[in-house]
This record gives C-alpha cells, structure tokens and sequence, in this order.
C-alpha cells in the first residue's frame, strides 16, 4: 500500500469517526429535546389537572346551586349545593332537568330562553319540604358560533333564610305595636276622659291617674326590655364578671319577689348550697333569675311551690333548675319558649303583666354568658327551666 493510500485511508476513517459522533450529538441532543419536552408536557398536564380540580372544588364550594345544560335540557354539570337544594344525587350528568329537580316552573324558564338571552330574579317556592324553600332563579342562554341555542345555565340563589327572617321581622313589629298601642290607648282613654270633666271628681281623679301610671310604667318596662335586647344582638353588651354566690343572689330575688308570692300562697325554696359560685356579672344574673322566678309564680298552682336547686358539672359549669308545679307546656310550643312576644296562653299572659320579652331576655343573657338555657316540661306536671353559667375560680 503507498503512503499516500494510507493518508487517504486514514483521513476517511477519521470522517467516519467524526460523522458518528456527530450523529450521537445530534441524537443525544434531540433525545435530551425530547425528554424535556415529555417532562414539560407532564408538567402542563399536571398543572391543568390541578387547575381543574381547584376549579370543581370551588364549583362544589359555592352556596348558589349551579346547573349547566346541553341544548336538549340534559344536565352537562351541576354543583353540590344544586343536589342539596331538589334532593337528587350527584352525579347528575346526562339526566334531563325535571326529571332532576321535578318542578315544571323551572322548566318553563328553559323554554323562555329559546327566544329571550336570559331570565333574571324568578322567585320558586319549592313545596313539598317543611317549611317550604323559596328560591330566586337567575338562567342565562348558551349560544353557538352561529348563534343557535346551545344550552343553559341556571343559578339557584336559596332566600328561605332570608324569608324566615323578614316574617320574624314582620311579627316583631306587629307585636311590638300591639303592646304599645294597648297601654296607649289605657293612657289616652285615660286623658281623655279626665280632660272633658272627671278631674273634678277627687275619687275619680285619684282611679284615672293610677291607670296613667300603671301604663306608663308598662311601656317604660318594654322600652327598657327592647333596648337590652337590642344591646345584647349588637354584641355591645360588656360583662363585669366576679364570683357570685349563687344562694345569696336567689335568696335576695326571692326576697324582692315575696309579696307576689304571698299574694298566690306559693313557696320558694331555696335548695342551692351556699358554697357554689358562679363566674357572673351580678346585675344581668339577677335579671335571670328574676325572670325566671317571677315566671314560676306567675304561672305556678296556688298554695303551691317553686324549688330552686343547682348542680356542678364535669365541665365546670354550674346548672340551676327552677321548677314549678304549674299547668306546664305543651311539647310542640317548648321549642318556641324563648322567642320574643312569643306566649303560650295570650290571654293568660296579658293578664299576668309583663312584656312577653323576659324568656328572650334570660336566653340572651345567659349565651352572653357562654351558657345555655332549655325548658323541661309536662303537661299537668308543672315546668322546670335550666340554665348553666361557669364556675367561678377557686
């Protein structure tokens, strides 16, 4: 072989070596490519799994009930607060709509979007549940590229809340005019007929003013009431806590309540032991007990009795029972025991006296209290009201 042969030879084999390597370069490097492309992909696949998950999360989180159709009234997706609202099981995708939430009404709203874009604030009232639901519908049409109905979605907003609380608020006022305008109409009557002569008869005269004064000190008592009420729902009620023995405090609201007592022929018996003390702002404790004691006799048998007594529990609280031997309460009332104006003999309880305020007060204070108030009670067995307070520190 000549040496320039063997030149040649070697410069080709050195090409061959040098094209080789370059190939493993190139495809290292595209396989490198390749792998960070798959990892990126990954990356991508994941953070769209995750936006998705967030995304359905927040779609079951929302408190409006949400309902998505396809253009043939089948549901393509619903929420959890949806399922809630009609009762049916999620999930709810490729059912039609009544067969979901079985209300023609909602149906007939679908039907309107064929021509109109959207149909806003429809109130539904859901029977067939008690109490009733009612709901505000708020529906907006999907349309295609070529602008054809393709679907809607329904936003269900839940106003039974809202709707309790107004018929409360309409009942609180109703109530509250009635027990202003009868000690009123007492007062002005009263007046009245004072003015146009009875003021000259000194008999007369004297019967008319204590029916003025009686009355005013009836409206002054429900303003009074109306006004703590109001302070203890705006939470700006501050308590002066202090041990407070829990025997003296009802021995001093029995003293007060004596000659209401005497009058029926009733005894208080004081059972709660002179060692127990309760974390307490005295003056609203008083007005507790002085509810519920007054209550007691009010309603309690004449010649009868009203033993209060006390517990300590495991959890540091204190529980005292006020129990009575009264006509009690009836079952399907005791629930209701502690709304304001709310009297499970009417005529009864105006006769009595009072606001009708009292129980509402005494279940107010006591939650300010961080305790709890409830009524145990038996037709014909008399009544036993509850309360707990904390224990005072040793």
């Amino acid at each position: 072989m000549s040496y320039y042969v063997l030149i040649t030879n070697i410069i080709t084999l050195i090409a061959v070596i040098a094209w080789v390597m370059e190939r493993k370069r190139a495809t290292k490097l595209e396989a490198d490519k390749l792998v960070e492309a798959e990892q990126q992909q990954f990356i991508r696949e994941a953070e769209l799994e995750e936006q998705a998950t967030r995304t359905i999360t927040l779609f079951d989180r929302m408190i409006e009930g949400v309902i998505v159709l396809d253009s043939k009234g089948f549901i393509r997706l619903s929420n959890k607060a949806a399922s809630s609202l009609f009762g049916f099981s999620n999930p709810a995708v490729g059912r039609s709509l009544i067969e979901v939430v079985r209300n023609y009404e909602v149906n007939e709203i679908i039907s309107r979007l064929a021509e109109d874009s959207e149909v806003l604030g429809h109130d539904l009232r859901i029977e067939g549940v008690n109490p009733p639901r009612f709901l505000q519908i708020n529906a907006l049409a999907l349309r295609n590229r070529d602008g054809m109905y393709d679907g809607a979605i329904l936003v269900f907003h839940d106003l039974t809340r809202m709707r309790e609380l107004e018929v409360v608020r309409q009942e609180f006022v109703g109530n509250v005019s009635h027990e202003l305008r009868t000690p009123l109409s007492l007062v002005k009557s009263a007046v009245e007929t004072l003015i146009d002569g009875a003021k000259d008869d000194t008999k007369t005269l004297g019967r008319f003013l204590e029916i003025i004064e009686r009355n005013a000190n009836r409206l002054s008592l429900l303003i009074d009431d109306l006004l703590l009420l109001s302070t203890l729902d705006s939470g700006r009620m501050q308590l002066q806590l202090q041990a407070v023995g829990l025997y003296l405090a009802i021995n001093e609201i029995s003293e007060d309540l004596l000659p209401a007592a005497q009058r029926r022929g009733i005894t208080i018996v004081n059972q709660v032991k002179e060692d127990i003390y309760a974390s307490a702002d005295p003056n609203r404790l008083r007005q507790v007990l002085s509810n519920l004691i007054d209550n007691a006799i009010k309603y309690g048998k004449n010649e009868g009795s009203i033993y209060i007594s006390s517990s300590v529990l495991a959890t540091k609280r204190i529980e005292v029972r006020i129990m009575d031997d009264g006509p009690g309460i009836p079952l399907d009332v005791q629930s209701r025991i502690f709304e304001r104006f709310f009297r499970v003999d009417k005529a009864r309880s105006r006769d009595q006296g009072g606001t009708g305020l009292g129980l509402a007060i005494v279940k107010h204070v006591v939650q300010a209290h961080g305790g709890d108030v409830r009524v145990e009670s038996e037709l014909g067995k008399g009544s036993t009201f509850i309360f707990t307070l904390p224990l005072a520190a040793a």
